[in-house]
């Protein structure tokens, strides 16, 4: 479906080149620009995102208003958050969704974008140190879970739906588990009602995580 909707993407701004001006300017022009969306996207399948981004951000500023430029959009969000760039795709994904409210690609902008806090909340070093993240505060997995549900409910046909709802599972035990850790942190300082209330919490706000057992001993 992306390669097909590339390739049409192409072919609109072709043609919308040629709309615009001379035949002798124009083939050289749909030659170089058509020639430059296959080199950013080479680029990116060989993980060369900084060249690919480039050129995208490149063609996306020479022609901000054509037919190609919300599959740019697309292809930008895509390229920054492979590449780690999560506050840029981040950005991306609400331009597009700002710009574009009734695109039938919405939900692949609210996925990314979700992805972004999701990736965002188990940091680099923490996975290659095999650290507990259940006991570090879950800053970014509200924001996940808040654009995943945004998706599950708007776009139950999706194909990101099935994808979303797992990880909404998953952040439930994450944020279950962490309230179980500080509620475990309040009981071995005996500050006994507050432990016994973050343990509650946790039952009422992630019921049917697997960590609910720790939360009634």
């Amino acid at each position: 479906f992306i390669r097909q909707a590339r390739l049409l993407a192409v072919v609109l701004l072709a043609g919308a080149l040629v709309a615009c001006a001379g035949k002798d300017e124009v083939r050289t022009e749909v030659e170089n620009i058509t020639e430059a969306y296959e080199l950013a996207q080479q680029s990116i399948e060989r993980k060369n995102f900084r060249k690919g981004i480039q050129i995208f951000e490149a063609i996306q500023a020479r022609y901000p208003f054509s037919d190609l430029s919300r599959q740019i959009q697309l292809e930008l969000l895509h390229a920054y958050f492979k590449s780690g760039k999560y506050e840029q795709a981040v950005e991306a994904a609400d331009t597009f969704m700002r710009e574009n409210p009734t695109s039938p690609r919405i939900d692949y902008a609210l996925y990314i974008k979700a992805l972004c806090y999701f990736e965002r909340d188990a940091g680099i070093l923490e996975r290659w140190f095999r650290r507990d993240v259940t006991k570090r505060p879950p800053n970014d997995v509200d924001l996940a879970y808040s654009s995943l549900r945004r998706l599950v409910e708007r776009y139950p046909s999706s194909e990101y739906a099935a994808d979303a709802e797992q990880r909404m599972l998953a952040i439930k035990e994450r944020m279950s588990a962490y309230e179980n850790s500080v509620a475990d942190y309040y009981l071995r300082r005996g500050a006994y009602v507050a432990a016994v209330n973050r343990a509650k919490g946790a039952l009422e706000e992630y019921n049917g995580a697997s960590s609910n057992a720790d939360s009634l001993r």
